[in-house]
C-alpha cells in the first residue's frame, strides 16, 4: 500500500536516496530542500507525487508552516523523516560560537521543532510514524566531532522520551543509526579553522584521515536506505536501528564497556551499602 512521507534534507545524501525510491515505488512525497531547483528532475518526473517545499531547520516558523501545510495540502502524513543536517568538524577550542550554533539549530533544535509541529497533527490524525535519521554518532564519539556528537546524543534522549510520551496516541519512532556511509556527507563537512596544537592529537589524526580520504567508510547508501525503508513498513520496528557493520561494532563495544564500568559501579555501591550496615 502507498503512503505519503514527509523528508527534509531531500536534496542529496540518503534524503535523496530515500525520496527517488519512495517515489519510484508509487508513493506521495513532501521533500524539503534549502535551496530551489534541486529536485527539477525528479519535479518532472513525479509532477502529481513529489511535492517540494523549500525550509531551513534554523527558522522554526518555517518548520511549522511547512509541516501545517503539507498535512493540510494532502489530507494527512503517513511517515515523517528527520533527515537535514550536516557535520562540523573541529576540536571543541577550534569551533566558533557562530559554528557551534547553526550546528545546534540546525541537527537538534530543528529536529525538535520538527517533532514537535507533527506531533499534534499526527494525534488528531489518529497516528503515525516518525523516522528520526541520527547516526552511530549518538552512541558513541570521534575525537574532532563534538558538537556533531552533541546533537546526536541529544536528539535521541529527545526522542527516546517523546516516544513514551505519544505511544498511547499511535504515534511511535525509529531512531536510525547509520555508520560512515558512501554519501555526500563527507563534501558538506564544515571544517573549523584548525589550530597547530591540535596537530599531534587524536582529533589531528582524524583531520588528516578525512583529508586524505583514508577515513574508512563501508556503509552504502542504497542498503542504508533499502533497511530504513523496511523497518518503517514494518508493524513493530525498533526504536533504534543500528545500521552497517561499522555502526554495529562500534556500538556494540560501547555499550560493553558502559556495561563493564556499570558493574563496577555496582561492587562500589553495595560495599558501601554493607559499611551502612
Amino acid at each position: 500500500m502507498t503512503k505519503t512521507w514527509f523528508i527534509t534534507g531531500a536534496s542529496s545524501g540518503l534524503g535523496l536516496e530515500m525520496t527517488q525510491r519512495l517515489l519510484a515505488q508509487g508513493n506521495t512525497v513532501i521533500a524539503t530542500v534549502r535551496r530551489p531547483g534541486t529536485l527539477a528532475q525528479l519535479e518532472q518526473e513525479y509532477r502529481e507525487r513529489l511535492d517540494i517545499v523549500q525550509l531551513d531547520l534554523v527558522e522554526p516558523q518555517s518548520i511549522t508552516s511547512a509541516v501545517e501545510g503539507a498535512f493540510e495540502r494532502h489530507g494527512g502524513i503517513d511517515v515523517v523523516v528527520s533527515n537535514a543536517g550536516y557535520g562540523l568538524f573541529g576540536a571543541a577550542e577550534e569551533l566558533t560560537n557562530e559554528e557551534i550554533d547553526r550546528q545546534v539549530a540546525t541537527n537538534l533544535t530543528g529536529s525538535i521543532h520538527l517533532i514537535r509541529a507533527a506531533l499534534p497533527l499526527l494525534r488528531k490524525q489518529g497516528g503515525g510514524r516518525i523516522v528520526q535519521v541520527s547516526s552511530e554518532g549518538g552512541q558513541i564519539a570521534y575525537p574532532g566531532f563534538s558538537l556533531y556528537h552533541a546533537t546526536k546524543w541529544g536528539i535521541e534522549g529527545f526522542v527516546e522520551a517523546v516516544a513514551q510520551e505519544v505511544a498511547p496516541f499511535g504515534i511511535d519512532f525509529i531512531i536510525a543509526e547509520p555508520g560512515p556511509t558512501g554519501t555526500n556527507f563527507g563534501a558538506n563537512l564544515v571544517h573549523a579553522t584548525p589550530m597547530d596544537a591540535y596537530d599531534e592529537t587524536p582529533a589531528g589524526a582524524v583531520r588528516r584521515a578525512i583529508t586524505e580520504g583514508s577515513f574508512e567508510i563501508k556503509g552504502d547508501a542504497a542498503r542504508t536506505v533499502s533497511a530504513i525503508l523496511s523497518a518503517a513498513e514494518s508493524e513493530t520496528p525498533p526504536l533504534r536501528l543500528a545500521l552497517g557493520s561499522t555502526a554495529y561494532s562500534s556500538i556494540s563495544m560501547a555499550l560493553s564497556a558502559r556495561l563493564s564500568a556499570l558493574e563496577v559501579q555496582r561492587e562500589v555501591a553495595n560495599s558501601a551499602d554493607r559499611r551502612d550496615l
